[in-house]
């Protein structure tokens, strides 16, 4: 162990990573060592450890490599020294996955895992399971055996957990284990019980039946490891969730009462786990709530630092969910802002921020400022969602949180903060027309002193968007100019088309802007000169609808769809000039906003991509789709079957211009059956015809397979809408549940009623968001746009963002700000939306709401389509 020791001098001399500077090969020329005779431990373990770390690093071992290196090691197996043969162990792990003829060892770790040698047995099973392949695991499974009931702790875990690996690659053995694990729950160990319960539930996770049996045979016996009842605690609330229990039942659930009772555990990991888990159940009431918000009131006053931060972190999510509940805890939040750790500070002034009276945001605004800056850059991330969350709610606000805002903008930040304030501005702008100047202002002020690329674009985006709309418009053209005289070519070209949009929709800056755009011409960069020369053409074309199409309203296409198009018409008929409009316009993917999890969380975010670009490639593979154009839209799956029936079906629907493919998602439950042509048949409505079915040949026991069907529209647009039947149609056959084939060749023809499934008008329409609603909508009220009207009673309704969310919902298109909310306390509202129908054609609606005994509507849908307007005018009725 003197290998491990540090001197004191050492400490002193700070952090210093003796590793940073090495080398891969002469690290792998060090290996030499290990063949020397004797062995030298504390040499060797030092050469390990430089292996290990290069690896952890990313260093990368080709397959030579890492064989000459593993086979190097293994020479280290005839050294006693209790070190270094765990170092061997962490070797061969981490080796296993790239070196070849790894099973070499396989008896050399079979003879440590079953020795005398406490200190090596459970090394030496996690090294064994990392090398072994599903062929291997009949082997060494009586040994596993013995190692989950073994009586060290640590041996026990070892195998419990290495067993749980290899659930996920030979979950058949594995399964045979259950009996073994059962009786390691048993356990006095905290671990082991732990572990063991963690193995069961995988084995058993298929089968609900088996989990709600384990379930309530373990809540009935006092485990004694607070992480297993915690562990069980979640399985409990999973069970609850897929029963879907309403919230008056939920007193009398066994599951629920067993949750309850941990409120009252003597651990106070249990209590927290349970009350965490109360609060974020779907089905609640005051009644199910106020013991977990009691248990969590009181950890905010705990002298633990861990049980405050976790007491006010579960608060802080569930603040804009339970407000009324959280609202009681004010008092003992408020108390938390001075709080000397400033993660729980930060939480607790957001959390107050979320569920604050309006009176009350000055003062909060003030406690914020006081901290703010000595906090890092993720937590002032949460602070400025949480800022974004107060605007929503109270909209009168905006001057106090803007101002607050752009102080924030102006100090030292990285690249993430500064985006979750503009994030944030932009958000109020778009929903709050009394704050778009101050925001404009405030974001102009910014870009001239940014040093973040990609903000100054999005920002001069914004500015092309909303700046001409604005009561100064001229006042903004300053900002963007200097744009082009100090910044990069990106920048500067964000700055042309943001210049080109002040000329298309303010003709009394079209002189001026011409002059700029002939300046920009002489620009260094091939992309600033080609923009400046297009837009001056266009815009000196004097050509209202050249201004609208391509500088005012430029909708852009899905870039996967449209590359998919491209290449189909270059395969097809080039005598056809190619169609930019059937090509679907990008869907609106609304941005996550950081949030809290960012405090335990630096994974980062993936890319967002729409349903329809995830759909396109694997729809390509099926024949007879690709005749069918791009998609259009891919809607979200609906559920066809209860979720505990024998065979459960989802459909999700891929609309294209004028086809729809039915996409059947079916997994069979019954591990003695396997099902052979499987597809679904459907009962279609007058109209409709059936182009091609693609049935699934083989749905063995718990395998997800998919079965297709494409019809065809009718060619009356509003018949479009309606209501199919479906049967589900296989043949069975019943084969062995162990091995999974078949017990003879024949089967017999079955058929499994589905429930009804609709097209209804939403599933026909992208949604659109028009960067000038009002502009649009003018420019509509011409011969070529067809209009329909009708006035609507909606008595059932009682709110006004009632009657708005149900015809977003049936209409399916964006409103004209991405959130549509309708001010508290108004009688009187008027929702505009946009979209695109199926085959390309535009669709705009305004609708003007009216409180009185419910909600009275007055409807007006325009588009260039007759058929589409009638069926649009039609939807809610």
């Amino acid at each position: 162990m003197g290998s491990f020791r540090r001197d004191k001098d050492d400490e002193d001399e700070g952090t210093t990573n003796i590793y940073q500077h090495l080398e891969k090969t002469s690290v792998l020329q060090e290996t030499r060592t290990f063949n020397d005779t004797p062995v030298n431990p504390r040499k060797c373990i030092q050469i390990l450890t430089k292996i290990l770390y290069l690896i952890n690093q990313g260093e990368q071992l080709v397959a030579r490599e890492a064989t000459d290196c593993f086979f190097a090691m293994t020479k280290l197996f005839q050294s006693k020294d209790v070190v270094l043969r765990r170092m061997v162990y962490l070797g061969i792990k981490e080796l296993s996955s790239i070196a070849e003829d790894v099973i070499i060892v396989t008896s050399s770790l079979t003879k440590d895992m079953t020795g005398k040698e406490d200190l090596y047995r459970p090394s030496a099973i996690r090294a064994l399971c990392s090398i072994t392949d599903n062929t291997m695991l009949q082997a060494v499974e009586r040994y596993m055996k013995q190692c989950i009931v073994d009586k060290n702790p640590a041996v026990s875990c070892a195998a419990l957990v290495s067993s749980l690996r290899l659930a996920s690659t030979a979950g058949d053995v594995v399964k045979r284990w259950a009996n073994e694990a059962q009786e390691a729950l048993n356990s006095d160990n905290i671990m082991v019980q732990y572990h063991a319960l963690g193995l069961l539930y995988h084995i058993r996770k298929s089968d609900r039946l088996a989990v709600s049996k384990l379930v309530n045979k373990l809540t009935r016996n006092s485990m004694k490891s607070p992480y297993a009842v915690c562990m069980l605690i979640r399985i409990a609330c999973k069970l609850i969730e897929e029963e879907d229990t309403s919230a008056e039942d939920m007193p009398t659930s066994p599951m629920f009462t067993f949750i309850e009772s941990c409120l009252r555990h003597k651990s106070e990991m249990v209590i927290y786990e349970a009350a965490h888990a109360i609060v974020n159940l779907k089905n609640t009431n005051a009644r199910v709530l106020s013991p977990a918000f009691s248990i969590l009131q009181l950890f905010c006053s705990s002298p633990k630092a861990t049980l405050r931060f976790a007491a006010v972190r579960t608060l802080n999510k569930v603040a804009l969910i339970h407000t009324a509940a959280v609202t009681t805890c004010n008092l003992d939040l408020e108390g938390l802002i001075t709080d000397s750790n400033r993660s729980v500070a930060t939480l607790a002034i957001t959390t107050l921020l979320k569920t604050g009276a309006e009176s009350s945001v000055e003062r909060l605004m003030k406690q914020i400022s006081t901290f703010v800056a000595e906090i890092s850059d993720e937590f002032k991330v949460v602070v400025v969602q949480a800022i974004c969350a107060l605007c929503s709610k109270y909209p009168r606000k905006h001057t106090v949180l803007m101002n607050f805002l752009s102080g924030m903008l102006r100090e030292e930040g990285g690249l993430e903060y500064k985006t979750s304030i503009v994030d944030t501005i932009i958000t109020i702008i778009e929903e709050n027309a009394e704050a778009k100047e101050s925001g404009l202002s405030h974001l102009c002020e910014f870009i001239e002193d940014c040093e973040h690329v990609s903000l100054a674009v999005r920002i001069l985006h914004l500015l092309g968007k909303e700046g001409p709309f604005a009561n100064t418009p001229s006042k903004y053209i300053r900002f963007i100019y200097n744009r082009v005289i100090l910044e990069s070519p990106i920048v500067r070209a964000a700055a042309v088309t943001a210049l080109s949009q002040f000329g298309a929709s303010c003709p009394a800056l079209m002189d001026n802007i011409l002059v700029l755009l002939s300046r920009c011409q002489m620009d260094p960069d091939d992309e600033v000169r080609d923009r400046a020369t297009y837009y001056l053409h266009l815009l000196q074309s004097n050509k209202a609808d050249l201004y609208k199409h391509y500088i005012i309203e430029r909708e852009t296409c899905s870039l996967t769809l449209l590359e998919k198009a491209l290449t189909e018409h270059l395969n097809g008929d080039l005598t056809t000039s190619f169609d930019l409009s059937i090509v679907p316009k990008t869907a609106i993917v609304k941005e996550e906003v950081p949030n809290e999890a960012m405090l335990i969380s630096n994974a980062p975010r993936a890319p967002k991509i729409t349903r329809e670009e995830e759909s396109a490639a694997r729809l390509s593979q099926l024949p007879g789709v690709q005749v069918l154009g791009p998609i259009h839209r891919t809607t979200p799956s609906i559920q066809l079957t209860e979720s505990e029936t024998e065979y459960t079906v989802q459909c999700i629907k891929h609309i294209f211009a004028n086809h729809v493919v039915f996409q059947f998602d079916c997994l069979n439950t019954l591990p003695d059956q396997i099902l052979e042509n499987v597809r679904v048949e459907l009962t279609l409505p007058e109209g409709f015809r059936t182009l091609a079915v693609i049935p699934c040949p083989k749905l063995p026991y718990n395998d997800l397979q998919m079965t297709y069907v494409i019809v065809e529209f009718p060619g009356d647009i509003v018949s479009s809408a309606a209501t199919f039947g479906a049967t589900l149609r296989f043949v069975v056959k019943d084969c062995d549940p162990n091995t999974g084939e078949p017990d003879s060749d024949n089967g017999y023809e079955e058929e499994y009623m589905l429930e009804d499934l609709d097209i209804t008008v939403a599933d026909q329409i992208q949604k659109s968001k028009k960067s000038n609603f009002q502009a649009a909508w003018d420019s509509a009220d011409t011969e070529e746009w067809i209009e329909a009207e009708d006035t609507y009673s909606l008595a059932a309704i009682t709110t006004l963002q009632n009657a708005v969310s149900l015809i977003l919902k049936f209409l399916g298109l964006g409103p004209a700000n991405l959130s549509e909310k309708v001010p508290e306390g108004t009688h009187t509202h008027t929702l505009l939306c946009s979209g695109t129908f199926r085959g390309g054609v535009e669709v705009l609606v305004r609708a003007k709401l009216a409180l009185a005994d419910g909600v009275t509507m007055q409807l007006t849908v325009r588009s260039t389509d007759s058929g589409v307007a009638e069926l649009v005018s039609s939807a809610i009725g």
